[in-house]
């Protein structure tokens, strides 16, 4: 439940148009809801700002389907992560959710809801080394956008022709936070972030040769970094990126 239903709760109650009793009915589900197989955390929106997300591997589709039906009771919009096709048709055969879940095949999400409109004049640019990285970077703006943030995507601009990202600067710098993803050798963080004044949150991918070793080449030279204001997250981890540059462009906005 997010502060803004819990507000309208409470002015119900106020003016009589809720009863007591019917207002605990609805707030008993704080601070989560038990399903025995899980524990639902129908709280952290009020916590964190937005509903706690699923992740979708290791859960059946009948799971996934009985937590998502608890938190869209509670939440305007939720997502489940790692999704796959299959999970995608068995809720668009939930009546409760037939008409409003939506899958994002590259990102492998799942919204129930519907995308808010951007919060912030604030861009998130997200950028990839190559093609093969959009499917995480994908998955980094689907989770921007959830949140409420204004994502752009500037993708293929690898250091291997760095002429294509030089091309985008005026993008670079317009942006209020940069996610960067990449494999391989993982340059392409360090590049951007020794252009730009913003922060920028680096996504090593599993994506590469042998001695690229699945991505940890990549994650250890972003770890190595020397330019300054960039953060790393973990291999493949569009979500993780996602998710702190939407907080970051929502905080910087709320300050000026």
């Amino acid at each position: 439940m997010d502060a803004e239903r819990i507000k309208q709760l409470l002015e119900a109650v106020k003016s009589g148009r809720t009863g007591v009793e019917e207002a605990m009915e609805q707030l008993k589900s704080l601070p989560y809801q038990d399903l025995g197989f899980v524990k639902v955390d129908t709280h952290r929106s009020l916590r964190k700002g937005f509903p706690e997300v699923v992740f979708c591997p290791g859960k059946s589709p009948e799971q996934i389907k009985e937590i998502l039906l608890n938190l869209t009771a509670v939440n305007p919009v939720v997502l489940a992560m790692r999704a796959t096709e299959q999970m995608y048709q068995h809720l668009r055969g939930v009546p409760e959710m037939a008409d409003k879940v939506e899958y994002y095949p590259e990102a492998r999400a799942i919204l129930v809801g519907k995308k808010p409109e951007p919060q912030t004049q604030g861009v998130v640019l997200v950028l990839t080394g190559g093609t093969a990285d959009i499917p995480v970077a994908e998955e980094a703006a689907v989770t921007a956008e959830a949140m409420g943030s204004r994502v752009e995507r500037l993708y293929d601009v690898g250091v291997a022709g760095l002429h294509r990202l030089l091309y985008n600067r005026d993008r670079l710098l317009a942006a209020n936070v940069l996610v960067v993803v990449a494999g391989m050798e993982g340059a392409l963080p360090s590049v951007v972030g020794g252009l730009v004044d913003k922060p920028v949150i680096a996504v090593p991918t599993s994506v590469g040769y042998g001695a690229s070793l699945h991505g940890l080449s990549a994650l250890l030279a972003m770890l190595n970094s020397c330019a300054p204001g960039l953060a790393v997250v973990n291999i493949d981890n569009g979500f993780g990126a996602g998710y702190l540059a939407s907080l970051i462009n929502q905080m910087t906005k709320e300050k000026q």
